[in-house]
């Protein structure tokens, strides 16, 4: 189990969304542009709680820039059933039933996108939202909604992680 050396001040007044960056900053300097085994591997060795705030700071992060990037990373993340399943099940950890929701409704709306034209998840680009205004309105509204929600789970996960430190931080002196 990997945990972040963090000054006891630090982790005190680190906010909501920089506390969950730090827990996992160890994680992901271990993983960062490694192949699928090498993340599985450094994944499988966290905790349940550190896998939770894993994989939803690989759905966060990468998807909380732009319209763009929400509707992209949520799509790769469809086309590879592991990554969605496991960023769902770190979801349910923390009981973020908004989340889950809103993801769940992200993939219908995709799917009924994909089913129509006969594409793939693989398939998604950027510039499909410059060709296809009404997936551009569809994602905008989910993406909005997806700020919206990601403030809560920030905050169930803060909740978490200060109840339980000892799962994710080392604290310095």
């Amino acid at each position: 189990m990997t945990l972040a050396a963090v000054k006891k001040q630090d982790f005190d007044s680190l906010d909501d969304e920089r506390l969950g960056w730090v827990c996992m900053e160890p994680t992901f300097l271990q993983i960062r542009g490694k192949d699928m085994s090498v993340k599985t591997q450094v994944i499988a060795q966290l905790t349940k709680g550190q896998q939770a705030l894993c994989m939803f700071r690989v759905l966060y992060d990468h998807a909380k820039n732009s319209v763009i990037e929400y509707y992209a990373w949520i799509s790769y993340l469809l086309d590879k059933p592991g990554y969605w399943s496991s960023v769902n099940e770190g979801l349910r950890f923390f009981g973020d039933t908004s989340m889950i929701r809103l993801l769940e409704e992200t993939q219908e709306v995709l799917e009924a996108r994909n089913h129509k034209l006969g594409v793939q998840w693989s398939e998604a680009t950027f510039k499909d939202l410059d060709h296809d205004n009404e997936l551009l309105n569809a994602v905008s509204l989910l993406f909005e909604r997806f700020h919206e929600i990601a403030l809560d789970s920030l905050k169930q996960i803060r909740t978490y992680i200060r109840s339980n430190p000892q799962h994710f931080v080392e604290i310095e002196s």
